[in-house]
């Protein structure tokens, strides 16, 4: 219907609307530019056009066309300055020709004309630019018997057109340029996020977790000896792999020997090896740990548990990197990297003249500190779900927990750290009643929690922990159980004392004295209730 309106002006004030309907409806390129080609030749009475666009050389190729064939326009590929399509885009100006049999410069790349032999066709084609730089070319064919003489008419609303694809295409750029660089940062981020915070098969994104991750990437690529320190379970074996994996060393072998697990001669058999006949029951030679760790990583568990005597053997080996085998005198050279992990305070060690210095300097040279589960209690929702996950597997079990039994678990002090938190979700998980575990099905609920008896009594001059039982408003508190008093002058502690106490030393903050006395926030305002203590505002 467009294309039968008398009045041309009208004609292109309808099709530049159309058009930037048409090019601000999406951001798919081909398909905006395929419907604004269609509209033009539809108002315009054009039996075929092409919008070309330049590519990173000299080459150009069709981005969106109309009235060619699929095959006519894959031969339709132009150099700049090669044919009237190159020759546009090569000078940036318009170009009119009124009969293309007529035209040298045309080529007929696409062989389209062909089909329309004996009949007049001409030729317009325009640059589109964005500001002065020429990008590509629009251009069309029609029977010049339609409209002749309104080739000029014609010339201008294809400049606009143009000049809108032109401004299309610019921001097309911009957007799929800005997108990349997106995804390429988020990658980025993703990659340093996940090698810095991130470890294998450790679980934690707390702030102490991500900064042990931190200390550990950076101490892996050198060969330094580490010292990992931490309570036990909290996951010093599971670090050293990573370091182990993490450095130049990770085809090489990682060998781990726990000193606290044998004797004094064996360690030492164990470590340096041994030859045939060396001892009773030596019937063949063998190689220690040192050698099976050599050019990898050699990982000492509770190294602080080692005797004075062997202390003096092993500092050797780690001074001179050589050793020598249990009853041979060959001297083996290695290079092993050590990590050395304990859960002794190890400069008190030194103090009390159980620890030699000289080792302690040697195996202190990169100290990473592991915390206690309770000091990273952010984590241990994630480490339920993970071990309810493995029991699961394990299991073919389905068993979920709520958000209530989570908060106890969270609120534990958990002395036996990750492990003991494991061993806690693996036996509520294999003793639940159903597939869902309630705040009752966790075990230090019904006071049947007998791991708590393990860390009853604190250090001197810390509040005793207690073992959290159900109270509720009808019930008292659960009494107060107190350590034997080492100085017998001294009364022990009733239970309204405690609770002041325990109140003291965490500021009175309600929740932090709980998990002091191991109760849970409720239990404690129950307790402070009926004794009457009046909590204090800072």
């Amino acid at each position: 219907m467009m294309a039968n309106l008398s009045d041309s002006s009208h004609v292109a004030l309808v099709t530049i609307y159309e058009i930037g309907k048409i090019l601000s409806s999406s951001l798919d390129l081909q398909k905006t530019l395929r419907q604004v080609v269609n509209l033009v030749a539809n108002h315009l009475g054009m039996q075929r056009g092409m919008v070309y666009v330049r590519d990173d050389g000299d080459s150009l190729q069709v981005l969106a066309s109309v009235g060619f064939s699929k095959e006519e326009v894959a031969r339709a590929r132009f150099r700049v300055g090669e044919g009237v399509t190159g020759r546009i885009c090569q000078m940036g100006m318009p170009a009119v020709i009124p009969d293309l049999v007529q035209e040298p410069l045309f080529l007929n790349r696409t062989g389209a004309h062909r089909s329309v032999e004996g009949m007049t066709v001409a030729y317009l084609g325009v640059p589109i630019k964005t500001g002065r730089e020429t990008i590509g070319v629009l251009s069309f064919e029609r029977f010049a018997e339609d409209k002749h003489g309104l080739f000029e008419e014609d010339l201008q609303l294809l400049t606009m057109v143009a000049n809108l694809i032109g401004q299309t295409i610019l921001l097309n750029q911009q957007v799929t340029s800005d997108r990349e660089q997106l995804m390429q940062e988020r990658q980025r981020l993703q990659k340093e996020l996940a090698g810095k915070y991130s470890i294998g098969n450790v679980i934690g994104q707390s702030k102490r977790m991500r900064e042990v991750f931190a200390d550990v990437h950076m101490a892996a690529p050198g060969n330094s000896t580490v010292l990992l320190r931490g309570e036990s379970g909290t996951g010093k074996e599971v670090i050293a792999r990573a370091i182990h994996f993490l450095s130049s060393r990770k085809d090489k072998p990682f060998i781990k020997v726990n000193c606290a697990a044998l004797t004094e001669s064996l360690l030492e058999s164990e470590l340096f090896g041994h030859e045939k006949g060396a001892f009773t029951g030596a019937m063949q030679e063998r190689k220690g740990r040192f050698e099976q760790a050599h050019g990898g990583t050699l990982f000492l568990d509770e190294i602080g548990d080692t005797s004075a005597a062997f202390q003096v053997k092993l500092l050797r080996v780690l001074q001179e990197r050589e050793l020598e085998r249990v009853g041979g005198n060959k001297t083996i050279k290695v290079d092993v990297r050590l990590i050395c992990a304990t859960n002794r305070n190890l400069e008190e060690a030194v103090n009390k003249g159980e620890f030699r210095s000289d080792l302690y300097f040697r195996i202190n040279v990169i100290s990473i500190s592991l915390p206690a589960l309770r000091e990273r209690r952010d984590d241990i929702p994630l480490l339920v779900e993970n071990f309810l996950g493995k029991f699961n597997k394990e299991n073919s079990a389905r068993v979920s927990i709520t958000p209530e039994a989570m908060n106890v678990l969270s609120n534990c002090h958990w002395p036996g750290n990750v492990r003991e938190l494991e061993n806690c979700v693996e036996r509520f998980a294999t003793m639940a009643r159903s597939n869902l575990i309630r705040e009752v099905d966790i075990p230090c609920q019904t006071n049947h929690c007998l791991s708590s008896t393990l860390w009853k009594y604190q250090a001197q001059g810390t509040v005793i922990p207690i073992a959290p039982v159900n109270v509720s408003p009808a019930s008292p508190p659960p009494p107060v159980e107190l350590p034997p008093q080492e100085a017998a002058e001294e009364m022990p502690l009733t239970e309204r004392e405690q609770l002041v106490q325990a109140m003291e030393k965490s500021g009175w903050v309600q929740a932090k004295a709980a998990r002091l006395l191991n109760l849970t926030p409720r239990q404690m305002g129950y307790a402070l209730k009926k004794y009457n203590i009046e909590v204090k505002r800072f």
